[in-house]
């Protein structure tokens, strides 16, 4: 049964997250500046509103300090304690170059990325905020930044320019770039889905799985965008599944089911979906067809796209020293693969537009806690 959690907020609530600690808090920020941390059973532990009033754009717990809460609102980053929102402990003033859209911390807890308007994504040193750096590639809006597990140098980005980009942070330039656009079009599938003629894949949020190999993006064309790394951080596959009727806003790897690849998205169509990718020819690619690879990309040998998927089993133990850096190159070898067919494990209508996803084990039980254009959070069983 859905559970509501209300009279947290006061305006539509934006985004969501989850503390890593032996006690699990939510925390929630809303328009206006709004910052509220509940527990678990959905009882409101503080709020708080942050000088400037700026919507409060996203909220990311420390995972290595569960006494930090990071929040964005405008161009700035409040670091708070979850259990004394009595102010900000520490700020961090022009964050961003413009409004921030995303934050992001590293396994750690020692590098933020923070993701804004202008398409720059910064890295700051925690604690005290300094920039080290400034990673300038997109051309538009940057909605969305994760650190892959694993690899504390290795952040993803996506963009309102169609791109999602994957960087190493010894140099200020991707390892490679992928443009949704470009592979919507090769696909050439658009003319067959009504509705979808218009909605370019706008890139609007990413995920990495637990094991930090398996990118998933949620697009404006509804579908879910997928990208496998392969050896030496270069994109060796990937492949788009058809997750929403109207844009998908939201995609999370849920990392405490059966196996990483597990995927919960939400969409501008109030339909939340969870899936099983564990099948899926860009996470398995073992005995799957291969579609026929575009024109352009021709002159990768059949015996070394079998390399590179022998080389996927050995991922985990390659060192970041070993990242290609041709951005071209990188991406423009990968394979691609047909859509999955198979439908989501499970379907919920929300009844609104989804504005984030938080997956979390609330009391023992997988749920997901779901944000949207209401003061309310909704908290759905994943059972």
């Amino acid at each position: 049964m859905a559970r509501q959690w209300s009279e947290g907020h006061s305006t539509s609530i934006l985004c969501v997250g989850v503390s890593m600690g032996p006690e699990t808090l939510i925390a929630s920020g809303s328009e206006g500046g709004e910052v509220t941390v509940w527990s678990q059973e959905g009882t409101i532990v503080g709020r708080i509103t942050l000088s400037g009033e700026e919507d409060s754009t996203s909220v990311v717990f420390s995972p290595s300090a569960p006494n930090q809460l990071f929040v964005a609102h405008g161009d700035a980053v409040s670091v708070l304690d979850p259990r004394s929102l009595k102010g900000p402990v520490e700020e961090y003033q022009a964050a961003g170059e413009e409004e921030i859209n995303a934050l992001a911390l590293n396994e750690t807890g020692s590098a933020l990325a923070v993701a804004d308007d202008s398409g720059a994504v910064r890295v700051l040193e925690v604690p005290g905020g300094k920039v080290c750096r400034t990673l300038r590639r997109h051309t538009n809006i940057c909605s969305s930044v994760a650190f892959r597990p694993h690899r504390p140098n290795n952040l993803v980005s996506a963009g309102l320019d169609m791109q999602v980009m994957l960087w190493g942070l010894q140099k200020t330039r991707p390892l490679w770039t992928l443009n949704l656009q470009d592979v919507a079009e090769e696909e050439g599938d658009q003319q067959q889905r009504p509705g979808q003629l218009f909605n370019p894949p706008l890139a609007h949020c990413v995920s990495v799985s637990s094991c930090g190999n398996i990118l998933g993006c949620a697009a404006e064309d509804g579908r879910v965008h997928l990208m496998r790394i392969g050896s030496g951080s270069k994109l060796e596959q990937h492949g788009a599944f058809k997750a929403h009727s109207q844009g998908a806003s939201q995609a999370h790897f849920v990392n405490f089911l059966s196996h990483p690849y597990w995927l919960i998205t939400g969409g501008n169509d109030s339909q939340v979906a969870l899936w099983d990718l564990s099948k899926h020819p860009v996470v398995a690619p073992e005995g799957k067809i291969q579609k026929t690879a575009p024109h352009r990309r021709k002159g990768k040998s059949k015996a070394k796209r079998k390399e590179q998927s022998q080389e996927k089993t050995k991922t985990g133990a390659q060192k970041d020293e070993a990242e290609g850096s041709d951005e071209v190159g990188a991406a423009g070898s990968a394979e691609e693969v047909t859509e999955d067919k198979s439908g989501p494990k499970l379907s919920i209508s929300h009844g609104d537009k989804v504005n984030w996803l938080c997956p979390t084990v609330l009391k023992g039980e997988p749920s997901v806690i779901v944000a949207d254009q209401s003061s309310s959070l909704t908290v759905y069983p994943l059972s």
